[in-house]
């Protein structure tokens, strides 16, 4: 029987950056399917963003990211972080990119590093598109395809599909219908797909 995640994740989630290797990897080990629902945060469930926390729970936040970050190997750069575009459009990139067949994991890793490693402004069209080009796409012809109405309906039957499910915060796996929040969860995650059934 095929295993397949659902997978839902914003480009701009530093945790789905961080943990996106792992995930990955776990998933080829186990010989799954990755489905993507690239999503924002769904408040109606309970999402909160950081911006929106007290000073106190912003300043661990940033500091649980910098120790996952070490651990995962990843790089943080949290430089004119404040100045940056909202880089919700690059995940319309990503639908498209998975609309297409195309390899949307190369293109989401693409984008999450240029933005949480380099600083990059993903919100800008010309950044994003430059992004997708050097990893090998057709950075006009995602772009453009990501202003479609048909992107756009994906987009909101995803927001749907993850408020529908409990889902809340990013990322978030869906294994059998049980839900793992955040990329620390992949350890649980891993167990389900060996076969031992989820704590209830």
């Amino acid at each position: 029987m095929t295993k397949t995640i659902d997978y839902f994740f914003g480009v701009g989630s530093p945790w789905a950056f961080i943990g996106l290797d792992a995930f990955e990897a776990l998933a080829a080990e186990q010989g799954a399917t990755i489905r993507p629902y690239v999503i924002s945060l769904i408040e109606d469930n309970g999402g909160i963003s950081s911006r929106n926390r007290p000073a106190a729970r912003r300043a661990y936040w940033t500091k649980d990211l910098k120790r996952w970050a070490a651990l995962r190997g990843k790089v943080l750069n949290f430089e004119n972080r404040a100045s940056l575009s909202d880089p919700t459009p690059a995940g319309f990139l990503v639908i498209a990119a998975a609309d297409a067949g195309q390899d949307w994991l190369a293109l989401a890793r693409a984008l999450q590093t240029a933005f949480w490693s380099e600083a990059a402004d993903i919100g800008q069209p010309a950044v994003r598109q430059a992004i997708a080009d050097r990893a090998g796409f057709d950075g006009a012809a995602l772009e453009e395809k990501a202003q479609s109405a048909e992107v756009q309906a994906i987009w909101n039957a995803n927001i749907e599909t993850a408020r529908a499910a409990g889902v809340f915060g990013l990322p978030t796996f869906q294994y059998e219908g049980e839900l793992y929040w955040g990329q620390d969860s992949l350890p649980f995650l891993e167990s389900h797909l060996k076969g031992e059934p989820p704590v209830s």
